[in-house]
Parts: structure tokens; C-alpha cells; sequence
């Protein structure tokens, strides 16, 4: 597929002479594309099926033309800069595309317990347990655990042999080392050996949670290899480039949906009696508090009504949340399904209020309650959308909440908000979750 997706292209430019001739054009650009893949690594056991798909196929296209440009350089061909990009935009898109699908391939096969990795957990029996009742939790990792082992006697020790005896009983290929007492520098390294020999692979697990791979660095310490785990950006470019980002975006977007924002701010004034903008302090970055605007959704006086509906809440936690509102509009309704009344939050976003993406902004009633994990959320601006809008909103409980925005929170970069604005359309138009 991706050696197809940019000969065709290429070839039919050279055709038409837009270059060097059809064959040529052809098997030069049909060898680069994946030639760069390659050497990327692209291909490599664990990554084929892999998700985040378009940012690194982006990343693959640009080296591409750097490749292209310097092979044009060496054999001194002319080339029109403007008739080729548009030729190699059909390989960026159909790789992505194709890898898209080939994801969604290896997820289904996953479900379906097929094309997993059969591991083997060794290690204390609580940290083992954990891990095992983690693991079995998910769906869309390559490994399923068969089995266990358990340091044994009073010196709490792992016996080489007995590992290897019992990976072959169970078929596993892959032992999971969970580090503990029992664990050495030289016990780990002839465990490895022993493995290695036997055709099998080992992995020892750090005991990280939710940490993205951009915050990994290996180090070399007196010969041992030293994980680092770098801070989440809080300032520098990164923060800056972010903001920027939103401001631009909010601007364009106001200016694009604006006839939809007139056309809702007259709907919500025709439909029902009060304001059309319904103004609620909410806590941002900082715990500062902020007036977030959105359209008016509730008849008068929600607010004051909420403490006689407290004992019909459907959501745990701090958060407040009734599916059948008494409170919601025939028209609010309507507006909470496709989100139409957040758009207003574009304006806190040109404010400084919001960003695009970020953790959904709590009431202060909310942030009364919160334990120092859950404050946490706010180390960062509230958002428009976030993981907690694209991944199930109202239906998730409070502990899935705040883990989705901790994950944001600890994880933050631009190719995830990247991620989160592009699945934001597709759970805006299924409504899940919104009510």
C-alpha cells in the first residue's frame, strides 16, 4: 500500500512532464516512502497496528521531501516545487488511512483474543496481583497474562530454572519482571540471558502509570540504564506555542461558526424566558475562579432549584449530573446533544479563561471536595474539549473522570491535542454521553 500510494502519483507526474520520466519518478518516490518508514522504525514487531497514526505518518511525509530534495540536488534535476507536493499528498493520506485501519484490525483481532502475546508475571505477590487485575482490565494491549511467579522461601529468592519451567508450561513468550526485594543487577541480567536462550523475551515493568512515551528517556549510570521520566511543560515554548494555538483557533472559529452562534443566541431567546447566555463562576488554573459563558439550556432559577435535586444526582464523585433534568429545555436538550451550548466558551478561550483542550472547568462547590489528586486537574487551563468529552462524558464515573484528566494533565503535547480535536467532532455527532 504505501509503496503504491506514491509511485502511482509520481509516476502519472512524470507522465504528464512534470519532471523526470514515469518509471523514473516512480521508483524513485516508490522506494523513499517506505525507505523512510523503515528507517523510522515504522515496520518493527509491536509498532505495525499501532494508534496515533497521522502525526507520525506527517512526520514520515516531511523526511520524505527532505530525502526527494537532496536526491534532486545530487543528480541535478529540476523539479517544480508546486506541481510535486500535490503529487505526494495521496501517500501521506492513504498511509495514514491504511494504518488507521490496520489498528482497528489489530484491536478487533485483540478482542477476539487472537495475535496476543502470551506473559508470564514474576514478582511479590501484591505488586504481581496488581498488575495482573490491571492488565486484564484492557482490551487493546498485545499481551495477556497466563500465569504467575512468586519469589519463594524466607529469602524471598526467584529461581532461573523454576521461571523458565514455568514459561514453558504456560507457552508464555514474554516474562513480566515486577522489581521488588528479591530483584539484582546480576539476578536480572542472568534471568535475561537464561530467556534470551530459550527464545523468549523479558520486560521489567517500572510500576509507571499513565506516563506517554515523550516523557521517557533511558540513561546509561555506572552501567546500568536509568529510565528518566521528564516533567510535564508547564512553561517555556511548548506553553506558549499551545496558547497561541488557541487563540488563533478560538478566532477562527468564532468567525466561521458565527452564524450558528446567532442562529442558537435567537433560538434560545424565542424558545424560553431569561437570558441568553447563561453565566456560571467556574475554577480554572491556579484554582482561580472565572465566569464561564454558555448558552442558556435550563429554565430561570436552575440554580436555585439544584439543592432540592441533590438526592436524584446519577454520578458519583463531585460532580453533579440527572439525566432527565427537570431543569433542561426542549430546546436545551437539544443543544446539550451536539454541545451547541459550549460554543460560547470560545469567548473564555480569546479571554485567556480557557483553552481548546484541557480538563472540564469544576464549579467551586466541586473543588471544596477535592483531595490533592483531584486538584491536580487544575494545574493546568480548563478546556472546551478534552478526554473526558471524547471519552464518554456524563457516562464515565468520577474515578474514569479524573483519570482521563490527570492523563492530560501529566501528558499534555500538541500532537494529543491534535488527537483530542479530531475525535471531538465524531463524539460530538454520536451525543454519547451528552445530557
Amino acid at each position: 500500500m504505501d509503496v503504491l500510494g506514491a509511485a502511482l502519483p509520481a509516476g502519472a507526474l512524470g507522465a504528464a512532464g512534470g519532471g523526470p520520466g514515469p518509471l523514473p519518478a516512480a521508483a524513485v518516490v516508490g522506494a523513499a516512502w517506505p525507505l523512510v518508514a523503515a528507517v523510522r522504525g515504522r515496520y518493527a514487531a509491536g509498532r505495525v497496528g499501532e494508534g496515533g497514526a497521522v502525526l507520525p505518518v506527517l512526520r514520515d511525509w516531511l523526511a520524505m521531501l527532505g530525502l526527494l530534495a537532496a536526491v534532486c540536488v545530487a543528480a541535478r534535476l529540476e523539479v517544480s516545487a508546486g506541481a510535486w507536493l500535490p503529487a505526494l499528498l495521496p501517500c501521506l493520506a492513504l498511509t495514514a488511512a491504511h494504518r488507521r485501519l490496520a489498528y482497528r484490525r489489530t484491536l478487533a483481532l485483540r478482542r477476539r483474543a487472537r495475535g496476543l502475546r502470551r506473559v508470564l508475571v514474576v514478582g511479590e505477590t501484591g505488586a504481581a496481583d496488581g498488575l495482573t487485575a490491571r492488565m486484564g482490565g484492557r482490551t487493546d494491549d498485545e499481551y495477556v497474562v497466563v500465569g504467575g511467579c512468586a519469589p519463594e522461601g524466607a529469602e524471598g529468592t526467584v529461581d532461573t530454572a523454576t521461571v523458565l519451567e514455568r514459561a514453558a508450561e504456560l507457552d508464555a513468550d514474554t516474562v513480566f519482571v515486577v522489581p521488588g526485594r528479591w530483584t539484582t543487577a546480576e539476578g536480572l541480567r542472568r534471568l535475561a540471558w537464561a530467556l534470551y536462550d530459550d527464545g523468549r523475551s523479558l520486560a521489567v515493568v517500572p510500576g509507571l502509570v499513565d506516563v506517554s512515551r515523550h516523557r521517557l528517556r533511558l540513561a546509561r549510570a555506572a552501567g546500568m540504564t536509568v529510565l528518566h521520566v521528564e516533567p510535564p511543560p508547564r512553561r517555556g515554548l511548548p506553553v506558549l506555542l499551545k496558547r497561541i494555538t488557541d487563540w488563533v483557533g478560538a478566532l477562527l472559529l468564532t468567525v466561521v461558526l458565527s452564524p450558528v452562534l446567532l442562529g442558537v443566541a435567537a433560538a434560545v431567546r424565542l424558545s424560553s424566558p431569561g437570558p441568553v447566555i447563561y453565566r456560571q463562576v467556574r475554577v480554572g488554573q491556579g484554582r482561580r475562579p472565572f465566569p464561564m459563558w454558555k448558552f442558556r439550556t435550563m429554565v430561570e432559577a436552575a440554580d436555585r432549584m439544584r439543592p432540592a435535586l441533590e438526592a436524584a444526582n446519577e454520578h458519583d464523585g463531585a460532580m453533579f449530573k440527572i439525566r432527565e433534568d427537570p431543569r433542561v429545555t426542549r430546546l436545551g436538550r437539544v443543544l446539550r446533544r451536539y454541545s451547541l451550548d459550549e460554543l460560547p466558551q470560545l469567548f473564555n478561550v480569546l479571554a485567556g479563561h480557557m483553552s481548546l483542550v484541557g480538563p472540564r472547568p469544576p464549579l467551586p462547590e466541586e473543588v471544596e471536595r477535592y483531595d490533592d489528586t483531584e486538584l491536580r486537574r487544575l494545574s493546568v487551563r480548563p478546556g472546551i474539549t478534552g478526554l473526558w468529552q471524547v471519552g464518554g462524558r456524563s457516562d464515565l464515573t468520577w474515578d474514569e473522570t479524573v483519570a482521563l484528566d490527570l492523563r492530560y494533565v501529566d501528558n499534555w503535547s500538541c500532537a494529543m491535542d491534535a488527537g483530542v480535536l479530531a475525535r471531538t467532532f465524531r463524539a460530538v455527532v454520536s451525543a454519547r454521553g451528552a445530557y
